[in-house]
């Protein structure tokens, strides 16, 4: 019913800034919680922040709180994420991903999107 579709990742240095992007089709719901996630290589996936649609409220992984915002356009079906003070130890794929409940497991989305590759250098 869903599909998500990311953009904006890339290659960027130690300090820098990155905007990703994540774009729903379909049926969507008020109710949804829109996460996005993170996987490195050899590394399990990992809960980056989540936003619930409804009300705006957010969370963060403790490894990126201060640093990411999760944000959303209602009227675009859109949710971002803005990446600042980026790490090395933030290179991974970043995936969005859809579920009913405001949490951080990852067997608790039902849509997911393919995701975008960030890339931090040091």
């Amino acid at each position: 019913q869903v599909q998500l579709v990311e953009s904006g990742g890339g290659l960027v240095q130690a300090g820098g800034s990155l905007r990703l992007s994540c774009a729903a089709s379909g049926r969507t719901f008020s109710s949804y919680v829109m996460g996005w996630f993170r996987q490195a290589p050899e590394k399990e996936r990992e809960f980056v922040a989540a936003i619930r649609w409804s009300s705006g409220t957010t969370s963060y992984a403790d490894s990126v709180k201060g640093r990411f915002t999760i944000s959303r356009d209602n009227a675009k079906n859109t949710v971002y994420l803005q990446m600042n003070s980026l790490k090395p130890e933030d290179t991974a794929l970043y995936t969005c991903a859809a579920g009913r409940g405001f949490s951080r497991r990852p067997s608790d989305y039902t849509y997911w999107g393919q995701g975008t590759q960030v890339t931090v250098s040091s």
